[in-house]
């Protein structure tokens, strides 16, 4: 076996987990619907499969692609962050308005909601221009310094991903009994408006004045 295999695969894993363990947007509603228990499977699912979609892309060079389109990403930019700051308006009002149900299982839940669960998902992980230039490029630029390891690095970026997803989106259960309170649910929503509210407003002021 190739004594470079584990190096570089470790490496991926430790430089994909620096880029989405952050307390951002994506991670924010995954940490909501683990909470509620709530389409989780499919949340991580497609968290984990996009980001290895990406991380995919880099590695195989693709980089220039993304950066030869300008006027997509900004478009992606503002169509992310409008989205982003209408969630976190949603998140706010829940808060200021916790008599609003906030189901802590999926036991009789609609399929509407699932289905809102996914769309919104897809939508923070591919509406964001950032992660095409970060894990794109930034893991890109990293495999290729592994030569023809690169694929290796790779799949531990990818590995990094789902271990993150996975434990996040099923680890916030040990949650559920101290949101049980109402009270609990507002400080979450709080924390979840204002990260999406943040990021929406960064996203847009970054994309319209660059």
């Amino acid at each position: 076996m190739n004594s470079g295999i584990l190096p570089a695969a470790f490496a991926g894993f430790t430089t994909g987990l620096s880029l989405i363990v952050a307390i951002g947007a994506q991670n924010a509603f995954v940490l909501r619907q683990g909470v509620r228990r709530q389409a989780v499977l499919a949340v991580v699912g497609i968290c984990a499969a996009s980001d290895a979609v990406l991380v995919a892309v880099g590695v195989a060079g693709l980089g220039a692609v993304v950066t030869a389109w300008p006027a997509a990403l900004t478009a992606v930019g503002l169509a992310g962050g409008g989205f982003l700051v209408c969630y976190g308006a949603l998140a706010a009002r829940r808060a200021l308005r916790p008599a609003a149900a906030h189901g802590l299982t999926t036991q009789g839940a609609p399929a509407g909601s699932v289905r809102t669960a996914v769309l919104t998902c897809l939508a923070m992980t591919w509406l964001n221009p950032h992660v095409y230039l970060d894990t794109v490029l930034l893991l890109g630029s990293a495999a290729a310094d592994r030569g023809t390891l690169r694929w290796t690095f790779g799949l531990g970026a990818m590995g990094a991903s789902l271990v993150w997803f996975a434990g996040l989106g099923y680890g916030a259960r040990l949650l559920s009994g101290v949101l049980a309170r109402p009270s609990a649910w507002r400080v979450l929503d709080t924390l979840v408006a204002g990260t999406m509210l943040t990021m929406g407003a960064l996203l847009l002021a970054r994309t319209i004045w660059p």
